[in-house]
């Protein structure tokens, strides 16, 4: 949790992080993959995961905030404040999208349709009067075309997954909505001070519809709150945190490639852990997918959208 990955401007091209950031690049991945699994092998609501998830999460951050950044929670501006408060609106609801999608399709579909992140960014961009290169159309339509046969391969398999596939795109584009503000955010604010308080009103956002949905947040076996405390220490804390932290050396665009590796590791620890094999049908939707991305992150570096495709989910 870097006071640099908020102040400093990352350094743009495809160039090869330092060998301790290229370290820390694997163990975010690393533990980003298991995120899925983890949350798809947790008996409990699937809310109640992302709401407890978000709340450890802002407590563990607050401690460190506490003793070693007290200063900086005061010294924030409103508009730092009204920023971070929206970004944790679009945070909570990404998580009470895209948890949910984890058990009603399968982890490779699911995983593969929330990295499309980049392509809701890019086009929230473009609605905010950025120009989009043309590279980044192509690599558009490359992801959608594998979109629309992941769809359609998951329709054969079973109608019901069609709603987890929906919600996994609905939780992209919040992903892409909480990145696209939080951005602004951290110019100015260190990452720990943001985080305390974006985790703090992501669970804010989600305990309504915990109590809407009539989940329980309670009465969970002690596995079940060991893997939510897995989770948030893992994909939460090790990995989106330290994907934030190389931003100071390493650019954006190798951070977001980077992230991309989620899509087979969580596939592979899905089949491995789970026994959950995807249909043989559905790889190559995912591979247009990850064709589709990674054409859409390196076209945006070199043009006016590179500063909006930064972390591919904040999972």
């Amino acid at each position: 949790m870097s006071d640099a990955a908020a102040r400093s401007a990352p350094p743009a091209g495809l160039t090869r992080p330092p060998a301790p950031d290229l370290a820390r690049l694997g163990v975010a991945v690393i533990f980003i993959s298991l995120s899925g699994p983890m949350i798809a092998a947790t008996a409990a609501p699937a809310l109640a995961i992302a709401f407890w998830r978000c709340l450890i999460g802002s407590g563990l951050t607050g401690v460190w905030v506490t003793i070693r950044r007290w200063s900086t929670l005061g010294a924030l501006t409103r508009r730092e404040i009204r920023l971070t408060v929206v970004a944790g609106l679009f945070l909570g609801l990404h998580f009470a999208t895209w948890i949910p999608s984890l058990t009603l399709t399968t982890i490779a579909a699911s995983t593969a349709l929330v990295a499309t992140q980049p392509i809701w960014a890019a086009l929230i961009a473009r609605a905010t009067g950025v120009r989009i290169a043309s590279r980044v159309w192509v690599g558009i339509t490359i992801a959608f075309a594998g979109v629309i046969v992941l769809t359609g391969v998951d329709l054969s398999v079973d109608p019901q997954h069609l709603i987890g596939d929906g919600l996994a795109l609905i939780g992209a584009v919040f992903s892409a909505a909480y990145v696209s503000v939080a951005e602004r955010v951290r110019k100015t604010v260190d990452t720990s001070t943001m985080t305390f308080i974006l985790y703090a009103i992501s669970a804010l956002t989600i305990l309504p519809l915990v109590f809407v949905f009539g989940q329980e947040l309670i009465g969970f076996d002690a596995q079940a709150w060991l893997l939510i405390l897995a989770v948030t220490l893992g994909a939460q804390l090790l990995g989106h945190s330290m994907m934030t932290r190389v931003l100071s050396s390493t650019s954006a665009t190798v951070v977001s490639l980077a992230i991309l590796f989620e899509m087979p590791g969580a596939t592979i620890v899905a089949a491995i852990w789970l026994g959950q094999m995807p249909p043989l049908a559905l790889l190559p939707a995912a591979a247009l997918i990850l064709v589709g991305l990674v054409v859409v992150i390196r076209a945006a570096d070199k043009g006016p959208a590179a500063a909006t495709v930064t972390e591919s989910s904040p999972i």
